[in-house]
């Protein structure tokens, strides 16, 4: 689940880790809220069992990372580039550098997205990563689509997850 500190806060960070629970979520990314400032959700998440999955970015050094690190679980998030998110796309090599860098502090699967639109792009990044993110591709189809979407998100997504798939 990923979305702002507001509605995960507003009631309690108890009630939104065990709401989270009830439905099945597994991990939780916060974007607006840093490691530092974190003290109230992580717990709660990490007591239901909930991976708190953190943010790197391409300005993320060797002296924050630690703090990034530190209490993350499921995976690190690495947003490969600076920006919107779906709205351009990093150099591959860029990304397999920060990969190598990420995995060289880290035993976490590193996932990268942003930026990610179609297979090709899914499948490149699926032979340095562990994971491949994509959202803003398959929002924008529901937004085209609307209550029609369901067809072409599934056609789409199964695309993303052969092109995944077929490159490891």
């Amino acid at each position: 689940l990923m979305g702002y500190a507001n509605p995960m806060t507003i009631r309690g960070p108890e009630w939104f880790a065990a709401e989270c629970a009830k439905a099945g979520v597994d991990g939780v990314i916060c974007v607006d809220i840093p490691p530092e400032e974190d003290a109230e959700l992580g717990p709660d998440l990490r007591s239901a069992g909930i991976s708190l999955i953190r943010l790197a970015t391409p300005t993320t050094d060797a002296k924050r990372l630690p703090t990034v690190l530190k209490d993350t679980s499921g995976f690190l998030y690495y947003v490969s580039v600076a920006g919107i998110t779906g709205k351009q796309q990093a150099a591959l090599g860029s990304i397999e550098e920060a990969v190598a860098r990420l995995k060289a502090a880290t035993e976490l699967p590193i996932a990268v997205g942003f930026g990610v639109r179609t297979p090709e792009q899914a499948s490149a990044i699926a032979k340095v990563a562990d994971g491949v993110v994509v959202g803003s591709a398959l929002v924008e189809l529901v937004g085209k689509h609307g209550a029609d979407a369901a067809g072409p998100v599934r056609e789409a997504t199964r695309a993303l997850a052969d092109a995944v798939h077929s490159a490891r």
